[in-house]
């Protein structure tokens, strides 16, 4: 059975330090949840205090409408899939994925029926007889995975399973970890650091920092409409570019440079004449134009790195700051180092944000926290 899972006003200390500041989340019966964020930013503490591993010194933590702060771990039905895989050395596969089954004194039967279809079901049924030593990384989580869900936990909770794999291993295990969740119908909660890894799997991702959620959504708003530049820099790379904003003739004006744009999707509310702000531009965003142009940005290329199906160009713009800029490969390469280009942007797709960074200024940008905990019924 899938659970919803509500966290209201969750506190998390050690000593004077606060580590998880008064937190409100709510996931929804069935997803898959991704709690991103840089080293430090309390996404595995708040992890570990669903499990029940960390205390939680202050707020409430719900599954469904049962309060879970004082239920053991062992009571709160999860599955759990750590890091180091922690699979018992000295067990064999079958062994491994049939433990939970056994310390729950299911009959023998079933037991062995169940291990099966996990085993199966995790394309380790070859593997069972082999320990644990013998077998790859990807192989060794993937028996993790069945020891985790054999059980039939309503909350799997994964703490950066895919860290200790190579790349190629990593995006083959997130393709299965994905499509495992989506058969099981299980609500997951996934801690990494990747946002490649996050935009992969994930339903919705809470963006975390300092300990506080900067942002929820699904990975395509948080890419394309970010809350605040941590997370325009956080998800993906991002470029800043100083600028400002003014109005004529009831029409906004974006300025930056040589470079002056109308812009429609500007929030009035927020927005001020002759505002400063900063303009955040992905490396996609810029287009380059055939000639020179009086009402453009001027840059120059200082370096330029080929990636097979796209070329990364590393450029200076006129006033003085570095930007990185990416266009499709082609068979001669029409820009070299040291020459000059210029730019306009694809005013659709940037985003414009307070001079201090802290919110989005263009029209229907929602950073999912507006309602508190209720937001993630949206």
């Amino acid at each position: 059975m899938s659970v919803s899972i509500t966290i209201r006003n969750a506190v998390k200390k050690y000593g004077q330090q606060v580590v998880i500041k008064n937190l409100d989340l709510k996931v929804k019966p069935g997803e898959f949840f991704t709690l991103l964020g840089p080293s430090g930013c309390g996404k595995t503490t708040l992890l570990r205090m669903i499990a029940g591993f960390n205390t939680i010194d202050e707020g409430d933590f719900y599954f469904n409408d049962k309060r879970i702060n004082d239920l053991s771990p062992s009571k709160r039905s999860i599955g759990m899939v750590f890091q180091n895989y922690a699979i018992f050395p000295h067990m064999t596969v079958r062994k491994n994925v049939e433990f939970g089954l056994k310390n729950n004194n299911f009959p023998k039967q079933e037991l062995k029926t169940q291990t099966d279809k996990f085993l199966e079901l995790m394309q380790i049924d070859t593997l069972a007889d082999r320990m644990p030593h013998r077998l790859s990384g990807g192989q060794q989580q993937r028996v993790a995975l069945a020891r985790a869900l054999v059980i039939q936990p309503n909350v799997l909770l994964m703490d950066e399973p895919l860290s200790n794999l190579d790349a190629k291993l990593r995006v083959e295990m997130r393709t299965v970890i994905r499509h495992l969740q989506r058969d099981v119908g299980i609500t997951t909660i996934y801690v990494t650091h990747d946002q490649e890894e996050a935009m992969a799997i994930s339903d919705r991702i809470a963006v975390m920092d300092g300990g506080i959620i900067q942002h929820i959504g699904s990975p395509q708003r948080i890419y394309q409409r970010p809350a605040n530049v941590f997370v325009a820099t956080f998800i993906g790379r991002s470029n800043l570019i100083p600028g400002t904003v003014e109005k004529k003739d009831g029409k906004w004006l974006l300025k930056t440079g040589a470079l002056v744009t109308q812009i429609d999707n500007l929030d009035d509310k927020k927005v001020q004449n002759g505002q400063k702000v900063q303009i955040s531009v992905r490396p996609e965003e810029f287009h380059v134009l055939e000639e020179k142009e009086e009402n453009a940005l001027t840059a120059t290329v200082k370096d330029i790195v080929f990636l097979g199906s796209s070329t990364q160009y590393f450029i200076k713009l006129a006033d003085g700051s570095e930007a990185i800029m990416v266009n499709e490969s082609s068979l001669d390469n029409p820009h070299s180092a040291g020459s000059t280009i210029f730019l306009r942007l694809n005013v659709q797709k940037i985003n414009v944000f307070s001079e201090d960074g802290s919110k989005n200024l263009l029209k229907n940008v929602d950073d999912g926290l507006k309602d508190g905990w209720e937001a993630g019924l949206q």
